[in-house]
């Protein structure tokens, strides 16, 4: 679940996001009468006492499952991110279950207190501001302590920013590794994302969009020019998944601005056919060339243009070839 981040501090507090419904010409419409879905009375004879970790939509308020309802229906309390999100969602089906914020500013404060309920036997269900709880924020060390104490925990599965930007990139998803927000500041993005430069798999992130083009631009210099796409407002009315090279897309970004709405970037892992064809030793060739009129920086940039490798590596290898030289 995408969770905006403050554009100055990574990890501050996060602006709630806008939950929507809209029927598919646009329009707003509520569900009413017959069609609205409400938890059946015997629901909560169906739930054991236990932690209920409830995906909720991220975007569209129809992507919620039967299951989920019944169980938000029949909790004794549900933990939420915000409650003001939590609560139009649970008013637009109907519910009137007791709510409690839970996240990262209260947790260690709450956490001994939902213990104590989930021990004296309470039905606690765990919710985000939208999609998939415990998927980029601290929710997983209440899941720890419950399990440490013997108490059930189990997962409504459900809506997935993660999975439905990666669905929608177009590229491989057979392997993907979920990276969460990168560090807001240049230098230690390019540090993580040489970290994940050799990765073989697809790398899914969140960012926000102030810092969207200068994320996209460190990541075409450390993983070099892959295939990737950015996806925002996902199942929403003006939901847009714009598709292309790393490099086009930091540059499309930084002469549009900053989109609206929540972001997924997803990167295609490297290309095995250009990266098996380039063996040290060829790449050792052409810096040593590149090097003999040019500074390691542009001799790096050149030869990682020319021979499709990620910037960054070639950048070191050039440091060792100089370093060895001297």
């Amino acid at each position: 679940m995408p969770r905006r981040q403050s554009a100055q501090k990574a990890g501050g507090h996060k602006a709630t996001r806008a939950i929507s419904e809209r029927n598919e010409r646009g329009a707003s419409e509520p569900i009413e009468g017959e069609a609205r879905s409400k938890p059946w009375p015997e629901a909560a004879a169906r739930f054991s006492p236990g932690l209920y970790l409830v995906a909720t939509p991220i975007g569209n308020l129809r992507d919620i499952t039967l299951r989920a309802l019944d169980l938000l229906g029949a909790a004794d309390l549900i933990a939420c991110e915000d409650t003001r999100v939590s609560g139009k969602l649970l008013a637009h089906y109907g519910l009137a279950t007791r709510t409690l914020p839970y996240h990262e500013h209260n947790a260690e404060r709450m956490r001994p207190q939902l213990l104590d309920r989930l021990k004296a036997g309470a039905i606690l269900a765990v919710v985000s501001d939208a999609g998939t709880p415990l998927i980029s924020d601290p929710g997983y060390k209440l899941v720890q302590a419950a399990l440490a104490e013997h108490i059930s925990v189990t997962a409504l599965p459900g809506a997935s920013a993660v999975l439905t930007g990666l669905l929608l990139s177009g590229v491989p998803s057979d392997r993907f590794l979920f990276a969460g927000f990168l560090p807001p500041k240049s230098a230690a993005r390019r540090r993580v994302l040489g970290e994940l430069a050799s990765t073989p798999a697809s790398l899914v992130f969140f960012e926000t969009a102030p810092r969207l083009a200068a994320a996209l631009a460190d990541m075409a210099e450390a993983l070099g020019e892959r295939q990737a796409a950015v996806a925002r407002e996902l199942t929403k009315l003006f939901e847009e998944v714009r598709r292309g090279r790393l490099a086009e897309l930091a540059a499309h970004y930084q002469s549009a601005g900053a989109p609206k709405g929540e972001l997924v970037i997803v990167v295609g892992r490297a290309e095995a056919e250009a990266s098996a064809a380039v063996s040290p030793e060829a790449i050792d060739a052409a810096l040593e060339t590149a090097l003999e009129t040019m500074s390691v920086k542009d001799a790096s940039a050149a030869v990682a243009a020319a021979i499709g490798q990620p910037r960054r590596l070639v950048y070191q290898r050039a440091l060792a070839l100089t370093a060895r030289d001297k």
